[in-house]
This record gives C-alpha cells, structure tokens and sequence, in this order.
C-alpha cells in the first residue's frame, strides 16, 4: 500500500488502509485517515490533518506554507475531510496567524486539476472547483457550489451556497447563495433554477428565492424598504438563507 520510494516523515500518522504512490513526500504532523490514496509524487507538509477516503492524484502539493508575506515560519494548519477528490497539480496552502491560523477543507469535493485554495480560507460541502478555479486568501465559500473553470476569487470574498461561476469570472464582491455570476468583473445573471430544481427545491421557493433575489440584488432595496413583501416568503428556508447573506456583508455583493 505504500511504495518503497516514498518518503515518510516518522511523526506522520498514516490510518489503516492508507496507499501512498511511488515519490511522494508526507512531512512532519501530517495525519491520514482510513483509505484515503494518495498518488504519486504528491507533496503533503505538515501540520495538515486529512481525514477518511480522499483521493489524491499525482503532483499535488497540500500544507505548504501560504503566501502572504506577513507569514514568519508559525505553525499554522490545513484540515481536510472525507471523500474529497483532489485531481493533478491542486495547491492547497496552510493559514496565517492572522488568518486563524487554519485552511478548512470540507467533504465530497471535487478539485479539478490546478485548483489553488489560499491561506485561511474555508471551502463547505459538495463543491465543485473546475480546472484552475482559485481561492485568493480568506475566501469563505458555503455548500453545493459549482466554481466555472478560470474562476478567480479576490481575498476577504464570501461566496454563497449553491451560488454558480461562468468560467473565468472574476469575483471581487461577495455572492449570495443560488446566484449565478459571469464576467470581468462578475455581474449577477439571475439564480440557478435548473441547479435548485435538480437538488429537490419545491417550484414555490424557488420563485420565492428570484422574488427576494430581483428586490435585494438587482434592485438594491435594503430590507427595511422590503419588509413588508419580504415576511410572508420567510417560511422558506432559502430565502431566510440568502436574505441573512445579504445583511452580513461587509464587502458589498454583486450587481
């Protein structure tokens, strides 16, 4: 399960069930859960935790130091879940001091291959990054999100669940959940009903969700202007979520 040619750190705790291919380096505090395969010439620096059944194709590099020029050598953490694929050339780096400290990596993603996570970010659940969608520093992303090749996202961004990415936006304002964004810079161009219907959304709140979506992000409307026809759509779930995004930010949200 490991092959000879690898070179493994002894402070390295790797699970049962654990396949490490031909050259690849595991260094110092880095722990590997049950069945996670990680191929060859895959580079891990520690202090990374990865937990259970992740596959990590060849060329990888995860744990490096990040690259902010404030960072002094302190001992700073990325932490990965369960079942995420992680394809050819993905770079995901630790966090900085003041960051946190720590890269957060959630479960059942997909990373094409040269996806870049930077420092101190935190990725959800049942993400898709296509090839070479990057995270810039501190960059907040929720659930179930589709990120289109070229994706580039500006540090201190918060990106909503379920939200969708043309290839190649560049995203320098915070998007709210279900929203989809395209261009240079990114500009709303509605919210993923085909993407909200295939995840079991009823008709009835998904219309609800384009109701609020039209009022606060095209129109601009604070919610004080809009409290009146927004309290009877509070019954739905995804409009408390994406009218709640919406009153966070502090960064200002796509047009």
């Amino acid at each position: 399960m490991i092959h000879p040619s690898a070179i493994i750190d002894p402070s390295a705790k790797i699970a049962e069930g654990v396949s490490i291919g031909a050259y690849a380096v595991i260094g110092e505090q880095v722990d590997i859960g049950k069945g996670t395969r990680i191929g060859s010439h895959v580079v891990i620096h520690g202090p990374v935790s990865i937990g259970e059944n992740n596959r990590i194709f060849q060329f990888a590099s995860l744990g490096e130091e990040p690259q902010d020029l404030s960072y002094k050598g302190e001992p700073t953490r990325l932490v990965i879940g369960d079942r995420n694929i992680i394809r050819e050339y993905v770079s995901f780096n630790r966090g900085t001091p003041k960051g946190g400290g720590v890269t957060t990596i959630g479960s059942d993603n997909l990373f094409m291959a040269y996806v870049h996570i930077g420092h101190d970010c935190s990725v959800g659940n049942k993400n898709v990054f296509a090839n070479s969608a990057s995270l810039a520093g501190h960059v907040e992303l929720g659930d179930q999100c589709i990120l289109g090749g070229f994706s580039l996202v500006h540090q201190f961004t918060r990106v909503g669940s379920h939200a969708f990415t043309s290839m190649a936006a560049a995203i320098n304002r915070d998007v709210p959940p279900f929203v989809i964004v395209s261009g240079n810079y990114a500009r709303s161009f509605g919210i993923n009903k085909v993407g909200l219907k295939r995840k079991g959304y009823e008709p009835k709140e998904i219309d609800a969700i384009f109701k609020v979506y039209k009022l606060m992000v095209r129109r601009r409307l604070t919610l004080e202007q809009i409290n009146e026809q927004l309290e009877p759509l509070k019954v739905f779930a995804g409009v408390n979520l994406l009218v709640d995004f919406i009153a966070q930010s502090t960064r200002g949200i796509v047009k």
